[in-house]
């Protein structure tokens, strides 16, 4: 209680999957941890910060600055820009300690199928997608995150989260998860059933363990709230584990120390479950971090201070508030068998952090309702007739009812019938090739904004051979992966998706909201036409398609690269002769700007660098996102002074010298009312204020 009565340590976790990620952990080592070590701030010395010591590789970090302080005291100003920006550029996630460990735990592979339930805000989404990206070397990993929430406008908030990370493979969908939509995959021309090889199940609980930030919480707790959410944890957790591969994991976790929520939901699960589900000894995964064993016996209260120790005690009146699946197992042989000190009960006190529940479930078999696995071909008329859809089937949208899900007998379909009557309904043939839109309203209640169809090119589409001949792409490019949002006028914007996310697209429209998948790789200039290529690339896809790029390739030094990325359309004088040449030949138009570390000179930014730029008639800029460019500045060393709102300049200790020549040098072209560079009669660069995503660039506003 008394550690609960502190305010909680702020904790930051390096975002892993960049290899960016060492160089931020350099930065932040060798000089911002540094300017910290002798600073007191309102009479308390401020301790530096420390890595969590069971989060690998030091990517994580806590310190005792609480964020109140981090936002108010004037010497910890550059700090507290030095984290705002790198969270809005996805380098750094201000994430709870304990919300760190169910990713840890699920040990995700990059070939895994992974369902997070309830996803939002996610952060945790956004551990998963990186540990999809291990290898920075892979464009397209096998392995995809759907990423869940019931919440139409929590579900915004987390593609905003997930866009940082700028993967392919990741889709957001908006569902209950406790009737979340059984998913079909093609496998070989035949429709199969998805199954999951990891399930993160992070339920909505009371959130007692969050005190120390939640501060509500103190007034408005109550018992009431966990036996309210008890069923609802109950379903998600058993929707679930029916939708786990078998050998598959699930992690089950919530923010609340009620046994209700968490050792009666995982007790009453594995009972349902006879053997099919059991809990993993994760004891040796995360060396370092301290728990607690999950407990066996416990008592129930109601929100009045009576207390019940079993279901039969229960007076007739409370059945609807009190269920039995609540209470603890009686039968001492199968309570030990279920091995619940397996599950992980982390304390406030322990290492000063929030209070956690998780336990880490293995699938060994089918649950025992559906243990007839699908036989998708050769069924009879007459036994699909004759069988119910499961209440816990997709086609309908309502949740699930808990008290039917209790009971095998009625969940007794097997998957078949699901498959079965969903390819009905693609074989009707009013649906249109490769366009995936959302489901029609009368299966699925929309709430929400209406979301544009997703719509794959097709591959004779006449907007695809300029663009290969002009980035001279490599014949493995994996254009059947490219999509857009629109299905009549121009395609503004095109996007990719990975090949699995792909097939999880097309078949799934019908029975699935998609809120947002694909990551940008091209954008029509506004005035494309005159360019040897109507599409421009996209930062945000720059390292997925990168590999794939054979020309426009301008390789630049360090020195250019702080150039370009603080001066608003550098000539091409200022640059390197090396850069000049290369850049001399190339038709106006999109440029990949490549920077490669040099190994010999250690001093020098050791991480390779892909930027989107253009190459004009005289001048070449970059289309970088603001934060992006403050990142990679940073991570050369230089100290952001400021910027020069009228010039679109960004002054670093090093430019502010010799900003005086600079300013000869702005032409009228680039002053912020303009829409046109320098040359701007030329065309030089298309819509320099104006576009997709330059509303978030450093441009003039």
């Amino acid at each position: 209680m008394d550690a609960l009565r502190e305010p909680l340590p702020a904790t930051l976790r390096i975002t892993g999957y960049k290899s960016h990620a060492k160089e931020i952990l350099h930065c932040l080592k060798n000089k911002y941890f540094k300017e910290l070590e002798d600073l007191e701030v309102d009479g308390q010395k401020v301790e530096v910060p420390q890595p969590l010591s069971w989060y690998p590789e030091e990517l994580a970090w806590h310190t005792n600055l609480s964020r109140k302080i981090l936002r108010k005291s004037p010497q910890l100003e550059k700090f507290h820009q030095f984290l705002v920006s790198e969270t809005e550029s996805g380098n750094i996630s201000r994430q709870e300690a304990v919300s760190m460990i169910p990713p840890l735990l699920l040990n995700v592979q990059p070939h895994h199928k992974i369902l997070d339930m309830c996803a939002a805000p996610g952060s945790k989404t956004t551990q998963l997608i990186e540990m999809l990206h291990v290898d920075m070397n892979v464009p397209f990993p096998e392995g995809f995150v759907i990423a869940n929430d019931v919440d139409n406008k929590r579900c915004y908030l987390l593609v905003h989260q997930a866009k940082r990370l700028s993967s392919p493979c990741i889709m957001v969908v908006n569902h209950d998860a406790s009737s979340i939509p059984r998913l079909q995959i093609d496998m070989g021309g035949r429709k199969e059933i998805l199954f999951y090889d990891r399930i993160l199940c992070d339920v909505p609980c009371s959130g007692d363990g969050t005190m120390r930030k939640n501060i509500d919480v103190w007034k408005k707790w109550t018992t009431l709230n966990s036996l309210q959410l008890h069923g609802l944890q109950l379903r998600i957790a058993t929707r679930g584990a029916e939708q786990l591969a078998e050998g598959g994991r699930m992690v089950y976790s919530t923010c609340s120390l009620n046994p209700i929520e968490d050792e009666a939901v995982i007790a009453s699960l594995l009972e349902k479950s006879e053997g099919a589900l059991e809990l993993a000894d994760v004891s040796n995964e995360l060396p370092g971090l301290k728990w607690m064993p999950g407990i066996t016996q416990w008592k129930v209260m109601t929100k009045d201070g009576q207390w019940f120790t079993d279901w039969d005690a229960v007076p007739h009146s409370r059945h609807t508030q009190i269920r039995p699946t609540m209470f603890p197992l009686k039968d001492p042989e199968k309570l030990r068998a279920m091995h619940l000190e397996r599950c992980l009960r982390i304390l406030p006190h322990h290492q000063n952090t929030g209070g956690f529940f998780v336990a880490v479930l293995v699938k060994k078999s089918s649950m025992p309702w559906n243990k007839r696995q699908p036989k998708l071909q050769g069924k009879s008329a007459e036994t699909r007739g004759s069988t119910q859809l499961s209440p816990a089937d997709p086609t309908e949208g309502k949740p699930a009812d808990p008290s039917k899900l209790e009971s095998p007998s009625v969940t007794g379909t097997g998957d078949t019938e699901i498959a079965h009557a969903t390819e009905d309904l693609e074989n009707n043939g009013n649906k249109k090739d490769g366009v995936c839109g959302p489901p029609p309203s009368k299966k699925m209640k929309l709430f929400g904004f209406k979301e544009d169809p997703f719509v794959f090119i097709p591959e004779d589409d006449p907007l695809f051979p300029p663009i290969e001949k002009f980035y001279a792409l490599d014949p493995s490019f994996p254009r059947m992966n490219l999509l857009t949002r629109t299905t009549e006028g121009k395609k503004r914007q095109l996007y990719m998706v990975s090949k699995e996310l792909r097939n999880v697209l097309l078949n799934n429209s019908e029975r699935m909201k998609v809120i947002n998948t694909g990551i940008k790789v091209w954008c029509r200039n506004n005035s494309g036409e005159e360019f040897d290529c109507a599409f421009r690339l996209a930062q945000e896809g720059i390292y997925t398609l990168y590999p794939f790029i054979n020309s426009r390739i301008i390789t630049v030094s360090m020195e250019d690269v702080k150039i370009l990325l603080t001066q608003e359309n550098p000539f091409f004088r200022k640059l390197s002769s090396e850069t000049y040449s290369q850049a001399k030949d190339l038709a106006k138009g999109s440029v990949v700007l490549k920077y490669e570390p040099d190994s010999a000179n250690p001093d020098s930014l050791q991480c390779p660098i892909v930027l989107c730029g253009w190459r004009g008639k005289a001048s070449i800029r970059t289309f970088v996102p603001k934060n992006e460019r403050l990142h990679y500045l940073r991570m050369m060393g230089l100290e952001i002074l400021g910027e020069k709102k009228k010039e679109g300049v960004i002054l670093t200790n090093e430019s502010a010298a010799s900003t005086g020549q600079l300013e000869n040098e702005v032409t009228e072209g680039q002053r912020a009312g303009e829409t046109h560079s320098p040359d701007a009669s030329e065309a030089d660069s298309p819509e320099v204020t104006a576009g997709c995503d330059l509303a978030e660039a450093h441009l003039p506003r």
